[in-house]
């Protein structure tokens, strides 16, 4: 049976978190090998945990599984499940947030988290056909010492890194704290990108855009609660990388015929659509396009300009850019399209 074209088109991802891409079955492998014990018995038990009320609720299952990442080979496993998933979904580019924060934290120096994850970066395209990029998050919820501090540790990989972001819990914690930092990466030629109106309010997208000068927002779907901030968003054309099965799964919505992806796209904004932390939230990207095929009767024209506005939004040179959108349409033709 032919795949439906939802998983078929080919897609930028812009917003995955990659620990969390990390499944019940490889975090059990994990402690076994490093001899952690996680707080949940079995593998379905952990599954059964994620029910979350709100982002917070969530996070704190997000750091408490992650300590089962201890050495370079574990990430380099947490890098190559992904890659192997998001083939099957129709990845072909993907730029992918680490957290170094919450793993300098506990112990585990940053070297060994990037050098684990560059192991299988570097080879997507030859193992995986799919291009890749690291950025880097910057824990908002930490001190801002902490971000230039971090920072600071991974100037000397910036060949590696792409970019710096910033995540973690939104609410109380507004992009202005970190000004600075932004500007010491930028300085740096980092490009900068930065989750803001997600559960924080749109004045936190403003900050983003004006203060750290970001290229990209991750999320941004309060941004419409705003007329002006949605003029300017739409007029700049300034990337939103929308993730609705997150969206549901930390109550930002109720349900996914409620998300305001079609709103989005009426107003004339550069939405896209991604996994977030796929593991935690019920699916990969591909899932996620069909998803709201579904739920918000997105016609395939429209899905084929959210793979279009995938690449459009990317960090991508001009003709790599467009022998992706090339594939788009291709693919769009029909099954039989290369």
């Amino acid at each position: 049976m032919d795949q439906p074209l939802a998983m078929r088109l080919p897609k930028a991802e812009l917003h995955i978190h990659i620990e969390g891409t990390l499944e019940p079955e490889l975090a059990f492998s994990l402690a076994d090998r490093n001899k952690v014990t996680l707080k949940y018995a079995s593998v379905e038990a952990l599954r059964d945990a994620y029910k979350f009320d709100n982002l917070q609720s969530f996070l704190d299952l997000y750091y408490a599984t992650m300590v089962v990442l201890r050495t370079e080979q574990d990430f380099a496993d947490l890098a190559h499940a992904y890659f192997v998933r998001a083939h099957q979904q129709g990845v072909v580019h993907a730029e992918i947030f680490f957290d170094p924060q919450a793993h300098t934290m506990r112990g585990v120096p940053f070297p060994v988290a990037i050098d684990g994850l560059w192991s299988v970066v570097s080879e997507s395209a030859n193992r995986y056909g799919i291009t890749s990029k690291l950025i880097m998050c910057l824990l908002r919820d930490q001190s801002a010492d902490s971000a230039m501090s971090t920072l600071e540790s991974a100037l000397p990989y910036n060949q590696r890194i792409i970019g710096v972001g910033l995540d973690s819990a939104e609410v109380g914690h507004p992009p202005s704290k970190f000004t600075a930092v932004f500007e010491r990466a930028r300085a740096n030629g980092l490009k900068a990108v930065a989750h803001a109106g997600e559960e924080g309010p749109p004045e936190y997208v403003w900050e983003a855009l004006d203060l750290l000068k970001v290229e990209r927002i991750d999320h941004g779907v309060r941004s419409l609660e705003d007329p002006k901030l949605t003029a300017r968003l739409r007029d700049g054309r300034v990337p939103l990388t929308v993730c609705p099965f997150s969206n549901v799964r930390l109550r930002v919505v109720d349900k996914l015929q409620d998300h305001p992806l079609g709103k989005m796209l009426d107003a004339g904004l550069l939405a896209m659509v991604n996994s977030d932390d796929p593991s935690y939230f019920g699916g990969y990207v591909g899932d996620n396009y069909r998803g709201v095929a579904e739920a918000l009767g997105i016609s395939d024209a429209t899905l084929v300009a959210l793979a279009r506005n995938s690449f459009e939004s990317a960090f991508l040179g001009a003709a790599e850019r467009d022998a992706y959108l090339k594939r788009v349409d291709e693919t769009a033709k029909g099954p039989t399209a290369v």
